[in-house]
């Protein structure tokens, strides 16, 4: 028998652009920018060079999840409940528990719960105690929280934990849950990712490492991939899910499908614990076994929502390997990054681009990359510089690359019977 296609029905969005899928397209074609001042913690007292951040704005969890059930988890399991939430109301996805019962769960966090983490920390050395720790301490921090609690209240009882692969995570759980589906384990997937690590512990590591912008009297201009006078990624958080099911259960219940997952390609770069090999040789293999699994040829590709996260070197050694790998007999194709808008949100990076991808699919529109100015010899492909471009994208790929040397890249198709 052979594998099944899959395709996405449902999708929802807590990001810097929006706390709702809709308001996050919105935004995004409109080429807005999320960035703006830390507001999260002192950042006088915290005495950072980077002080500015893609922050969510206006969630409240108690509202969204209800105040006991928001109280017991950290903010990063939130957003991905309230997320799941949208989408599988979205996906009109029915009550039965016979489908519910072979529905899994797979949502991505690269660092998990690091704010509960430093709260309970501070707390524990101001009252020089460790015996009034929250017994929701360790239900709160852990990875696996989130798709936990999505897995609970949902009732979904198929395949259900979590994926940790740095900046890649989300991109790997859509792939893996993809396959799931594909090869007859699962009928429908909950899956993506989510990230809030916007404290100044987490920031000050990042600030250290000089990865971070210094844009600070300029937050909205700061993310700028491609763009010659880039000088380090915004931080950003955020949560976004993806519901996936297979094509004949889709086609049973009558629901909207957004576009096909194709299929994904993952590599190692086994070159740095945090650099990416400036020689692209790691994207490339990710690019030629996303196209060896989804069945399709580079020069079918239209558009690119690039993992292009504003940094040096990143975002050369990204544009030349997609040179080397799409450019084939002068395949024209766009590229654009969505991370000029809403920042990089690490482990739910993938996942938030992947709702991009899957609506730019559905709806025949290109995203900007916003703040492109000044070209850089280095970076040379069509970037959608600055406005959202109507153009028919029938194939396009997501790419996300983490800490660690993770490569992978989804491919989405446009829905044809």
């Amino acid at each position: 028998m052979g594998k099944k296609r899959v395709v996405i029905t449902g999708l929802g969005a807590v990001t810097p652009l929006g706390n709702t899928r809709d308001e996050f397209w919105r935004r995004l074609i409109a080429g807005e920018s999320g960035v703006g001042p830390v507001t999260a913690y002192d950042v006088e007292a915290a005495g950072l060079k980077a002080r500015i951040a893609a922050e969510v704005k206006g969630f409240d969890p108690d509202a969204l999840i209800g105040r006991r059930d928001a109280r017991r988890m950290d903010r990063y399991a939130q957003f991905s409940f309230a997320a799941a939430r949208e989408a599988l109301a979205d996906a009109n996805f029915p009550e039965d528990q016979a489908l519910r019962d072979n529905t899994g769960v797979i949502v991505a966090t690269g660092i998990g719960g690091i704010i509960t983490i430093q709260d309970t920390v501070s707390k524990a050395r101001e009252l020089k105690t460790a015996s009034r720790v929250s017994p929701f301490f360790i239900p709160m921090l852990m990875g696996n929280a989130g798709p936990a609690q999505i897995s609970m209240k949902e009732r979904l009882r198929g395949p259900m934990y979590a994926v940790s692969s740095a900046c890649a995570s989300s991109n790997d759980a859509i792939g893996i849950a993809y396959d799931m589906i594909a090869r007859g384990d699962a009928d429908a997937m909950v899956t993506g990712g989510s990230e809030a690590t916007i404290t100044d512990i987490a920031m000050g590591g990042f600030d250290q490492m000089k990865a971070l912008s210094t844009r600070n009297d300029e937050p909205t201009k700061a993310s700028r991939p491609f763009d010659k006078e880039r000088d380090g990624f915004v931080l950003a958080e955020g949560g976004a899910i993806l519901i996936l099911e297979s094509l004949e259960i889709a086609r049973a219940r009558g629901v909207r499908i957004y576009a096909e997952l194709l299929g994904y390609g993952q590599s190692a770069d086994a070159y740095d614990i945090v650099a990416i090999d400036p020689t692209g040789s790691g994207v490339e293999l990710a690019l030629k076994r996303a196209f060896a699994l989804s069945g399709i040829d580079a020069q079918q590709v239209d558009y690119v929502n690039a993992h292009g996260t504003s940094t040096p070197i990143g975002d050369p050694a990204e544009s030349q390997a997609l040179g080397r790998v799409l450019g084939v007999n002068g395949h024209k194709f766009a590229v654009s990054s969505t991370k000029s808008m809403h920042g990089h949100a690490l482990g739910a990076a993938g996942a938030i681009e992947g709702v991009a991808t899957s609506l730019a699919v559905f709806h025949d529109i290109m995203p900007p990359t916003i703040n492109y100015e000044f070209p850089d010899p280095e970076c040379t492909l069509d970037y959608v510089p600055n406005i959202a471009r109507k153009a028919t994208v029938n194939v396009a790929l997501s790419n996300s690359f983490g800490f660690g040397g993770h490569n992978s890249v989804v491919v989405f198709g446009k829905y044809k019977e």
